[in-house]
């Protein structure tokens, strides 16, 4: 869902691309072909590695002739040396071809193959720091919901999301065990932490007849046309599972932390754990796509901040030198959407996109809202990947919860929708790229060009253009401040002292709201960074673009290499989109 965070942790079977690079040059008879070819076999080793990940990538597998596979979540590994091995063999094979024997478009792919299996080096070495469970982002949260979007195109869907729904235990003891490593070995979260999941799997458990999926498995059951007596059979099965399965393994999972809760060694951020800045940096690395260093971070972030800051001084001066009410004064409550329907906001988002940016292919898009009881503990919106050979279907939820007023939805379904995720995401696919490179996660490419895109939606909305500069400076301060905290705590190791003091000298005065961010922050790591560092990011290598182009710079031209290009590092997005 947006990438934000995948939801198994799984072994990839590397080792055996080694053979395969040599059947590769034996039935292909150039380097290009040879490679396509490896990266094809790449995908389909890694869409198989579990059935979400394949059902969610492809509605038609049968296209790319993969083998039938065990219906399974997959297993989160605690195997170091497994884990290392295997990122090992994957370099082996990708150095087995010639860069530069291969086109400019399979140059990319290469390169950001490598970047990813030295990423994964690197973090397989601390492979039981990474953590599957994080209030609102975790797998906890997270599985129902993928569960309610498991698309039914036909009864042997039905039957698939039947029985993984009886593996559920399974992954979640796997998950368990992972966490008892972790606590083995000084690493578990914060007992504030285990709480904030604790409660969050119970109020899902105490849905109880009223769960999503329940009603999510009826209404895509409805779709298949079925009888009435095959309808009760699948209706009763699914009950039947769910009582027998699901709860029981949420229920086990709040044992399992319930009694490992106090073992956590570490209150403070990751730099509290041995090694734990040098994780944070592969972390930060990970999460923006960026490379440089934790404190050029912070100082881009400065920068920013402080040309923000500067602008919003420079409006409210302004008014004040006039003598006029301060566009400040603004109150986002009041309603300014001549049709505030989610799906009526995103069809006027989608119309606003010509001038500045490439016409968008033709999709659907459904709009859905986030069970009641569960506002609480979800996202305010995010958006379902869809697979990638049905990118006409798309699902943008809403959380009704955290949506206060009509800018908020109009900038949040900007997000998400236009210019955002599902922008970005169907127009990539229309470039009909290497399959692999979907399934390729840069969080600071995937969560930055959102967050550009709704810090621009402002001066889409119908604000003056006085109001939607204080607006959106605004928004990008209170983002500054997030992922300087994130760095503070997990890099500088502030305390919640540190935290409350940091954020009180920028005005924020809230003590309960403050620590809430803070242990939010703590129970993941560099999550603020991907959305902050990667829309600055994207502002540099705008203005790299503008410097470099001069007149023939535009805004359509810029965004068009930019959605081209496709998720990618930013080192290697820069060499692309300024080799335009």
């Amino acid at each position: 869902m947006s990438k934000k965070r995948s939801v198994v942790i799984v072994l990839l079977s590397f080792s055996i691309l080694l053979s395969a690079v040599i059947l590769f040059r034996h039935f292909y008879p150039n380097e290009n072909s040879r490679f396509q070819a490896y990266t094809e076999d790449l995908f389909c080793q890694e869409v198989s590695s579990n059935t979400i990940t394949l059902h969610f990538t492809l509605k038609e597998p049968e296209a790319y002739n993969l083998p039938d596979i065990p219906v399974s979540y997959g297993l989160v590994s605690t195997d170091t040396n497994l884990l290392c091995a295997s990122a090992e063999n994957a370099l082996a094979a990708l150095h087995s071809y010639n860069r530069k024997q291969l086109s400019k478009e399979n140059q990319t792919t290469y390169d950001i193959l490598e970047y990813t299996f030295n990423a994964s080096l690197k973090e397989a070495e601390y492979a039981l720091y990474e953590e599957p469970l994080a209030p609102l982002t975790g797998t906890q949260s997270q599985l129902p919901l993928l569960l309610s979007e498991f698309h039914f195109y036909d009864t042997d869907d039905c039957d698939t999301y039947l029985e993984l729904l009886t593996q559920t235990p399974e992954y979640f003891r796997s998950i368990i065990e992972f966490e008892q490593a972790k606590s083995r070995h000084g690493l578990f979260m914060s007992s504030q932490c285990a709480d904030s999941i604790i409660e969050e799997c119970r109020a899902f458990i105490q849905m109880g007849s009223d769960n999503y999926l329940y009603s999510s498995f009826e209404e895509r059951l409805r779709e298949l046309d079925l009888s009435k007596e095959k309808t009760d059979s699948y209706i009763d099965l699914n009950r039947q599972n769910i009582e027998a399965y699901i709860f029981p393994a949420y229920e086990e999972l709040i044992n399992a932390l319930t009694a490992l809760r106090t073992t956590g060694k570490n209150n403070i951020g990751l730099c509290g754990l041995p090694e734990g800045k040098e994780y944070y940096e592969l972390t930060a690395a990970g999460q923006t796509g960026s490379s440089r260093t934790i404190p050029e971070l912070q100082a881009l972030t400065i920068k920013q901040m402080t040309e923000d800051t500067a602008a919003i001084q420079k409006s409210l001066s302004k008014n004040v030198s006039e003598n006029t009410t301060p566009a400040g004064m603004f109150d986002s409550r009041e309603n300014i959407l001549t049709d505030p329907e989610p799906a009526a906001v995103l069809s006027d988002l989608e119309t606003k996109l010509s001038g500045s940016f490439p016409k968008p292919p033709k999709v659907n898009t459904q709009i859905k809202y986030v069970q009641k009881s569960m506002e609480e503990y979800l996202s305010p919106a995010f958006y379902m990947i869809p697979a990638i050979d049905n990118t006409a279907e798309n699902v943008i939820y809403v959380n009704q919860g955290h949506m206060p007023d009509e800018l908020s939805l109009f900038t949040t379904l900007a997000h998400e929708g236009y210019p955002g995720h599902l922008y970005q995401t169907v127009y990539y696919s229309a470039t009909n790229p290497d399959p692999i490179r979907n399934l390729m996660n840069f969080g600071g490419y995937i969560e930055g060009w959102a967050t550009y895109s709704e810090m621009m939606s402002y001066y889409l909305s119908p604000l003056s253009n006085e109001h939607a500069t204080l607006m959106q400076r605004n928004s990008s301060v209170i983002l500054g401040l997030y992922a300087l905290a994130d760095m503070g705590i997990h890099y500088d190791g502030w305390t919640l002292l540190d935290t409350v003091s940091f954020f009180r000298s920028y005005g924020i005065t809230d003590t309960s709201t403050i620590e809430e961010i803070y242990n939010l922050i703590i129970a993941d790591p560099g999550n603020y960074l991907k959305y902050y560092i990667g829309y600055v990011e994207f502002l540099e290598l705008k203005k790299e673009a503008v410097e470099k182009w001069g007149e023939e710079f535009s805004q359509e031209r810029f965004h068009k290499a930019v959605l081209e290009a496709g998720p990618s590092p930013f080192d290697i997005l820069r060499k692309t989109v300024l080799s335009e």
